[in-house]
């Protein structure tokens, strides 16, 4: 199995812990942080309908501008990697826990 810890102290990530799953955090978070762009846009979608392509250019940009700012915030991305890390280890450790067996005597 491979080492959970790099020599420099820092977990070991797999490629699809790098790649994947952080970024997948990273995304949900700064839609939560984005929610009131998030939801200007949606509105003008709506409100606009096949229009929406040109009608939301606006919206359109203040969404990506707040998005790709927390993308490419290294200490945002430090952040959600904590996090999963975190959740990870959680998991890990559940694992360990042994289980009761039931008895099923008859």
């Amino acid at each position: 199995m491979e080492s959970v810890c790099s020599t420099a102290g820092e977990p070991k990530l797999r490629h699809v812990e790098k790649d994947i799953l952080i970024p997948k955090i990273m995304k949900d978070k700064a839609k939560e942080l984005c929610s009131e762009q998030v939801k200007d846009f949606t509105k003008c979608c709506k409100d606009t309908g096949f229009l929406m392509v040109v009608k939301c250019q606006k919206e359109n940009k203040l969404l990506k501008d707040c998005l790709t700012g927390h993308y490419s915030d290294p200490a945002f991305y430090e952040e959600c990697k904590a996090e999963y890390l975190k959740t990870r280890e959680e998991h890990r450790a559940a694992q360990d826990v042994p289980h009761q067996k039931h008895s099923t005597s008859t």
